[in-house]
């Protein structure tokens, strides 16, 4: 399976931060916002992945992180000149993506939890049909939602219902086969002008292909596509990371812990960053 990380857009809900620098390299604490939907790939399995971003956004990325190689990646990028939608991204990626089944993950979401990586790492061994998400939440008129039967098959899909039939709110990470491309082809944009990714999910639904894994208590979602959210996530990963001595999305750290680096490989970074919290954690974990 390969990865694609939604970076585009023109993030105007973070205006005026955003009016000169695209928001997934904002810091979410001590870490750029790409590195967390980057580590959901990586521990989900994922080594190939296409970013999407935009012309003008481009050349940071590509600073940022490089083809990949350096933690085991193989990492290549592609633009998005105007926000068509998020289903877009399947046509723009259509040749990276190849024969191959595809994960869609969204670069402003965080995810954090216990098990979270062997659900994900369940999610990339799909081979027919799709896999989406449920989060419980408070307002749920405020995301897409999905009610869904006891034997986690999707009864239904409302994009920001007024009257929802459940809590469950559909976060930005998704699992498909390849049917997808075609699929987002042939969806008829809608009013926004966009291709909407819950219509490519309807499709799934139609065709009795759709299924949902719930993330339970203990699990924490976040769109960090407001001030609000984007403070509640850098102040969650300051506090899960003060106390537990453990880092979040330290992609460094996972490309080691799943052998896409040797020991080496880990310290030469390190001596890199040797002057920081960060590069003294990737020490520590070089000597355990």
């Amino acid at each position: 399976m390969k990865g694609i990380i939604l970076a585009g857009g023109t993030a105007t809900r973070l205006y005026p931060v955003t009016k000169a620098v695209s928001k997934h390299l904002l810091p979410i604490f001590d870490k750029p916002m790409i590195y967390y939907p980057l580590s959901v790939l990586m521990l989900a399995g994922i080594k190939e992945i296409l970013v999407i971003t935009t012309k003008e956004d481009l050349p940071h990325y590509k600073r940022l992180l490089s083809d990949g190689h350096q933690i085991g990646l193989n990492i290549s990028y592609a633009t998005q000149d105007t926000p068509r939608g998020l289903a877009d991204a399947f046509i723009v990626g259509e040749k990276f993506i190849g024969d191959d089944c595809v994960a869609l993950i969204l670069g402003d979401n965080f995810f954090y939890g216990q098990n979270f990586s062997e659900t994900v790492r369940k999610g990339a061994q799909l081979k027919e049909g799709a896999l989406i998400f449920g989060y419980y939440v408070k307002k749920p008129n405020r995301f897409g939602v999905v009610e869904f039967d006891g034997q986690m098959n999707v009864i239904s899909l409302e994009e920001k219902p007024e009257n929802p039939k459940t809590n469950y709110a559909v976060p930005g990470l998704y699992f498909y086969d390849n049917r997808v491309v075609e699929i987002a082809k042939h969806i008829i944009p809608s009013s926004r002008g966009e291709i909407e990714i819950t219509d490519v999910n309807r499709w799934y639904l139609n065709d009795g292909t759709l299924k949902v894994q719930l993330l339970g208590r203990g699990m924490a979602w976040l769109d960090t596509g407001t001030h609000e959210s984007f403070l509640e996530a850098g102040n969650f990963v300051e506090i899960i990371q003060k106390r537990e001595g453990l880092f979040i999305a330290c992609i460094e750290e996972i490309a080691y812990l799943n052998g896409y680096i040797s020991r080496e490989q880990l310290n030469e970074i390190a001596k890199t960053l040797h002057n920081t919290e960060y590069g003294q954690y990737l020490i520590e974990i070089s000597n355990q």
